[in-house]
Formats: structure tokens, C-alpha cells, sequence
């Protein structure tokens, strides 16, 4: 009985955290189009980057749960170790897929932007892919 209401209450915590981001920050889109200086953007980049994050580790928490969960249950490991490789690899992805794109564009005033936009683009996605299972 304490187990369901633990995962209720976990359940309820990752609902309200992931509606709340939904309206704590713009959209990238509302970024470009309100900000009227690029250190204007950039700031408005940054909310959706910490917002995203938010995000992102609320899924990850999730998904950690449910597998260790699993994994009491099984006596299995291996996707619960999958998933934290796959994590770690995807932040390392991540951090090299918007890293070469910063590179193309330095030392202009862009890159900076440019690295924001894309980790805003491959965060969404990744949390994106982690809502669908």
C-alpha cells in the first residue's frame, strides 16, 4: 500500500512539474520573435535551457524509478544499466552535436546562439522520445 502511494505521489510531482514548465518559460520560437537584441535572446534562451533541463531530469527520474522498480522485482539489471548509458551517452551527444555547430560559426556573435538554439532542439526531442514510452 505504501508502495502505490509513494509512486501516486511520484506520479502526481512529475504531472505538476511538467505542466508548470510548460508555462515558466517561451518556446524557442517566442524567443526569436520577441527579443530585440541578441543579449536579449540569449537570455531568454537560457530560461528555456533551465526549463528543459527541468524537464529532461524529471523523465529521467521517472524512467530511473520504474527501472529500478523492475529490476526489484526481476532481479535484472541490464535495462535499468542500458538506460543510464544511454543517458550519459546522449548527453555526450548532445554536448558535441551543438558543439560542433558553435564551432562553425566562431568567433562571430552568433555561435553562442547557435549552440543554445540546437541543445533547446535535441533536449526537446530527447524528452520528446522519453514521454513516448
Amino acid at each position: 500500500m505504501t508502495k502505490k502511494i509513494f509512486s501516486l505521489s511520484l506520479f502526481a510531482i512529475i504531472l505538476y512539474s511538467l505542466s508548470a514548465s510548460t508555462y515558466a518559460s517561451k518556446t524557442l520560437a517566442e524567443c526569436e520573435k520577441a527579443e530585440e537584441s541578441p543579449e536579449q535572446l540569449s537570455r531568454c534562451l537560457d530560461g528555456v535551457q533551465i526549463v528543459l533541463d527541468r524537464e529532461l531530469q524529471t523523465w529521467i527520474n521517472n524512467h530511473t524509478f520504474n527501472l529500478e522498480e523492475k529490476t526489484l522485482s526481476t532481479g535484472r539489471y541490464a535495462a535499468l544499466k542500458m538506460f543510464k548509458r544511454a543517458q550519459n551517452d546522449f548527453t555526450t551527444f548532445r554536448d558535441n552535436n551543438c558543439r560542433w555547430q558553435y564551432l562553425t560559426i566562431s568567433p562571430e556573435k552568433g555561435a553562442s546562439l547557435a549552440y543554445k538554439k540546437c541543445f533547446i532542439r535535441v533536449t526537446k526531442a530527447r524528452i520528446k522520445e522519453l514521454s513516448l514510452l
